[in-house]
C-alpha cells in the first residue's frame, strides 16, 4: 500500500458523502434495465453523469460501450476500472419502489450498482486528478450476461485507451446475499470459474413404445450419459481442482408410447483452472460417445467455450486487502476461502493485464445473508449502502497503483 492514511480517510469520507446521489443514479438505472450489447437509455444516463467530470469520452459505434479516460496532473502509467451495465431477462418481483419499468427485464445481478459505483469512483478520482501520476480508464461495459461485451471492448482498444497499455485492472461484483452489505471479499488466484455450455444430441431410431427391441431408444442412453458425466467429474478430475457438470435440460419424444429418434441434453460446465478448462471437452466427448456406442447409438457433442477462469494476481489481491482494511478496518474484509462457481468476462481483461476482481456484499440491512434472495432471483434486492464502499475501494486501488508507478 502506497497511500497515506489521511488520504484514505478523506477518500472514505467523500465516498460516504456522495453515496446518496449515487443511489439516486442507481435507482434511475434500475428502472430502465436493458439487455445485451445495446443499452441506449442506460448509456445516456451514464453519459449525463460523467459529463461534469472533464473526462475524455469515447462511445463505441458497434455497441453501447463507454470508455472514459481521466488524465492525472502528473505523468505516469494507466490503470483500468470496470463496471458492467446490462440486465437480465427476469420479471422483477422485488417490491422495490424503483422496480423495473421494462416488462420481463430486471437488474437482478446488481449491475446498476456496478455502473453507478464506477461513476462514483470516477468522481472521487476526478476530484484528486492533480495528485494522480498517470491516467485512469473507466470501462463501462455492456453485455456481460451474454453475448459478452468485454472481449469486443478489448478488440476496440479499451486496454490502450489512455495511449498505452494499462498496467493493472480492477473490478468488483455485488452480492444480494451471502455477504453483509459493505463487506469486501477477495482471494489470490482463482476468484471465479470458467463457464462452458454443452449440447449432446443422442441419435437413435424411432419406433413403437411396445416394441423397443425394434428401435434404438435414445432416452435411456441419454439418462445413462447424465449419470456417467457425474462419475467423470469425480473420477477423472482432481477433487482439489474440480469440475461441475449440471444438466439443466433433457428433452425427447412427443408422447408416452412413441420412441423418439433423438434426445437432447443441455448442460453447463464449470472449472477452476485453465489446465482443466482445456481438458474437459475431450473427456466429456469421450464419455458421451462411449456410452452411446455401447448401446449401438451415436451422439453429436456441441461444446461451446464460455468465459475463462477469473484469476487474481496475488500481489493485487493483497493490495485490495490492505486498502480495504485501511479504509474500513479489519472487519471490512473477508478472505474468501474458495472460488465462486459463477463466471465473469472480466476474466478476458485479467488474462492480459494483472489485477483483481472482488466481491462486495449488498445484502439489505436487517436481512439474513444466508437466506436472502441471491443474484438472478426475481426477488433479489441490493443495498444502496454498498455504494459507500465500492467506489472508495475502486478509487483507492487505482490511486494506489498509480502512486506505486
Amino acid at each position: 500500500m502506497h497511500l497515506d492514511p489521511a488520504e484514505l480517510a478523506a477518500l472514505r469520507a467523500d465516498a460516504q458523502e456522495q453515496a446518496p446521489e449515487l443511489a439516486t443514479l442507481r435507482h434511475a438505472l434500475h428502472r430502465v434495465p436493458e439487455l445485451g450489447l445495446v443499452l441506449p437509455q442506460t448509456q445516456q444516463l451514464v453519459l449525463d453523469a460523467l459529463a461534469p467530470l472533464g473526462l475524455e469520452i469515447h462511445v463505441s459505434e458497434t455497441m453501447s460501450a463507454i470508455t472514459a479516460v481521466l488524465r492525472g496532473g502528473q505523468p505516469g502509467p494507466a490503470v483500468l476500472l470496470r463496471g458492467d451495465m446490462d440486465a437480465l431477462p427476469v420479471t422483477e418481483d422485488s417490491a422495490e419502489p424503483f422496480a423495473s419499468e421494462h416488462p420481463g427485464v430486471m437488474h437482478a445481478c446488481g449491475h446498476d450498482l456496478h455502473t453507478s459505483g464506477l461513476v462514483g469512483a470516477a468522481r472521487l478520482l476526478a476530484a484528486r486528478r492533480d495528485r494522480l501520476a498517470g491516467s485512469v480508464v473507466f470501462m463501462f461495459q455492456p453485455g456481460e450476461e451474454g453475448p459478452g461485451g468485454a472481449q469486443p471492448m478489448i478488440e476496440e482498444g479499451v486496454l490502450d485507451a489512455a495511449g498505452e497499455r494499462v498496467i493493472a485492472a480492477y473490478g468488483l461484483h455485488v452480492m444480494s446475499s451471502i455477504l453483509p452489505a459493505g463487506l469486501v471479499a477477495g482471494r489470490a488466484g482463482t476468484m471465479l470459474a470458467a463457464a462452458d455450455t454443452v449440447t449432446v444430441t443422442v441419435h437413435g431410431k424411432g419406433g413403437h413404445g411396445s416394441m423397443p427391441h425394434l428401435a434404438l431408444d435414445p432416452v435411456p442412453v441419454a439418462a445413462e450419459i447424465v449419470l456417467a458425466l457425474q462419475a467423470m467429474v469425480t473420477r477423472q478430475f482432481d477433487v482439489f481442482d474440480p469440475v461441475v457438470v449440471t444438466v439443466g435440460r433433457i428433452a425427447a419424444g412427443t408422447t408416452d408410447n412413441v420412441i423418439s429418434s433423438s434426445a437432447v441434453i443441455e448442460a453447463t460446465v464449470r472449472s477452476f483452472s485453465e489446465v482443466v478448462h482445456h481438458q474437459v471437452p475431450d473427456r466429456l466427448r469421450r464419455v458421451c460417445e462411449g456410452v452411446a456406442a455401447a448401446h449401438g447409438l451415436t451422439v453429436t457433442v456441441d461444446y461451446r467455450r464460455g468465459y475463462p477462469v477469473t484469476v487474481n494476481r496475488p500481489d493485487e489481491a493483497e493490495r485490495a486487502r490492505e486498502l480495504t482494511t485501511a479504509l474500513f478496518g479489519e472487519q471490512g474484509w473477508y478472505d474468501a476461502p474458495q472460488p465462486i462457481a459463477g463466471a465473469e468476462d472480466f476474466s478476458y481483461v485479467l488474462e492480459q493485464v494483472p489485477g483483481a476482481y472482488l466481491g462486495l456484499g449488498a445484502t439489505l440491512p436487517g436481512s439474513d445473508p444466508a437466506t436472502a434472495a441471491y443474484n438472478h432471483s426475481p426477488q433479489a434486492r441490493f443495498a444502496d449502502e454498498a455504494l459507500a464502499v465500492g467506489p472508495a475501494v475502486l478509487a483507492a486501488l487505482a490511486w494506489d497503483r498509480l502512486t506505486q508507478g
